[in-house]
């Protein structure tokens, strides 16, 4: 078992034993974080589901009010007419059968693909390489679509997607630890509200079980999941 850090148990031993609103962890998680570089922070949502099962899979989008702080890389998959509008938008790179070319080679030094539905088609054989990655785009997120440039600058403003995993949680960086309290509360907002959204007329019971908020590696921060729509 890996030993803690001085820093680590300093930070742990500042987390109590209770359940925190989400401005509380929000402001905890900023005085914990003690690493060199400026972590992620991260929400898991345990929900009551059974991803199994069609009718119980919680997928969507959220575009976070505070962005991510992350400088991401948009590759959009266009043809020639589209693509002026796409550098426009912010795309790092743009183009189509040269980028196909370099993904069969085994490149995806990106972090998400805009793409059209004529161009989709293209990139089904591609499935194996870009799927494992989470980089296949989906008409269900935005990233599919005849408006490229909105998809493009959706992206870079902040929009996220986020899927619930096979044992019914969903991961989701929310920003980073630089971002003042008040922006990562922000945040954290806007995505439990989308999912409480996004519940299922199949679940049944308490559908949010738990909510943890934490930034690279430091101790997590357990969120009140009856108070998090108010606090």
């Amino acid at each position: 078992m890996a030993r803690l850090t001085k820093k680590q148990k300093e930070a742990k031993l500042k987390v109590e034993d209770r359940t925190y609103t989400v401005a509380e962890a929000s402001a905890l998680i900023k005085e914990i974080s003690n690493v060199k570089f400026d972590p992620s922070v991260d929400l898991a949502v345990r929900l009551n589901v059974d991803p199994r099962k069609a009718n119980q899979m919680v997928r969507g989008v959220v575009t976070l009010p505070h962005g991510t702080g992350k400088d991401v890389k948009v590759l959009a998959l266009v043809t020639p007419d589209k693509e002026a509008e796409a550098k426009e938008a912010g795309a790092d790179y743009v183009g189509l059968d040269e980028y196909l070319d370099k993904i069969k080679g085994g490149w995806t030094d990106v972090d998400v693909i805009v793409t059209m539905p004529s161009v989709m088609g293209k990139l089904g054989p591609l499935g194996r390489v870009l799927g494992p990655r989470g980089l296949m785009p989906n008409p269900k997120t935005g990233t599919v679509t005849m408006d490229v440039a909105k998809a493009v600058s959706d992206v870079k403003a902040g929009k996220i997607d986020f899927k619930v995993d096979k044992t019914g949680i969903v991961h989701a960086a929310i920003g980073k630890a630089s971002f003042d309290a008040e922006k990562i509360a922000g945040n954290a907002r806007e995505l439990l509200t989308t999912l409480v959204k996004l519940k299922p007329q199949a679940a049944k019971g308490v559908y949010i079980k738990s909510i943890y908020m934490s930034s690279t590696m430091s101790p997590s921060v357990e969120i009140d999941t009856k108070r998090f729509t108010e606090q």
